[in-house]
């Protein structure tokens, strides 16, 4: 019989490393090593998303000119658009989910998605997500570069589940006793959330607003039709005249002037 992943003393043993890690950059260190026995994976982010502050980044397995692309840049504000983020903002969140799952559907057109995702050359991504202190939520990034997990790890993914849990929970406890940890700003988070929601206010109505916000997320017409509870028609006519008032014509630019937008802020 062929002897499951689990039942390796290379599994055991590192539970037992995972067991006796003391400080939150060994407990993750040794948390990736066993999401290694259960799947392969190409890296991996576990991120803070607070109600009220910037995400914070607990630990990565990013290069270095990875972590200025993928986190510096990001953190300064992008997040907002972040499925994910959004995504641990609500109270019927799953503690384990496919990323995939979670996006609008046209995400994978969208301009964050070209400009923060596509370049991590991710064909796949499973989240696992736990409610914390304070209202936060931690969330464990786990990718896959060239395939897509196949049905089988997902398994094993679930699985281990709450050995994951608990060392996340742990991770956490260790990071916030931390002296030289630096706290959230939420000062800059509240001028980032007001720039999101407030984005166009000098010329856009309220309509084109919440408009505007589902596309730069990477809401279709029609998707944007069935959040609002209005014809897709409608939809049209009014993203027309966003753009026109906006003085853009595409996609692009409108995610670059949110961009612009938000370095200001």
């Amino acid at each position: 019989m062929m002897q499951s992943r689990f039942e390796t003393a290379a599994w055991y043993a590192t539970i037992g490393e995972l067991l006796v890690a003391d400080d939150d950059q060994s407990i993750a260190n040794t948390l990736i090593d066993a999401i290694g026995h259960a799947v392969v994976h190409n890296g991996t982010c576990l991120l803070a998303f607070h109600p009220d502050a910037p995400p914070e980044v607990l630990h990565h397995t990013l290069e270095p000119e990875g972590e200025t692309h993928y986190v510096d840049r990001y953190l300064a504000g992008p997040y907002l658009l972040d499925p994910l983020y959004e995504l641990s903002q609500r109270a019927d969140k799953p503690s384990i989910c496919r990323f995939r799952d979670a996006t609008p559907d046209r995400f994978h057109s969208s301009e964050y998605y070209r400009q923060y995702c596509d370049r991590t050359h991710l064909k796949d991504e499973m989240d696992f997500l736990i409610d914390v202190d304070g209202g936060s939520t931690l969330a464990l990034v786990v990718g896959r570069r060239k395939t897509r997990f196949s049905k089988a790890e997902l398994g094993r993914l679930v699985l281990i589940e709450p050995v994951v849990r608990a060392a996340m929970t742990r991770i956490w406890q260790k990071w916030l006793g931390h002296s030289t940890r630096r706290k959230p700003d939420r000062g800059i988070h509240q001028r980032l959330t007001e720039c999101y929601e407030n984005f166009g206010d000098a010329v856009l109505t309220q309509r084109e607003r919440e408009i505007t916000q589902l596309l730069l997320r990477g809401h279709s017409t029609k998707s944007v039709a069935r959040v609002l509870d209005i014809a897709p028609g409608t939809v049209m006519v009014h993203k027309r005249n966003l753009f026109g008032k906006l003085g853009i014509t595409s996609q692009y630019e409108l995610f670059s002037k949110f961009i612009q937008d938000l370095s200001e802020a």
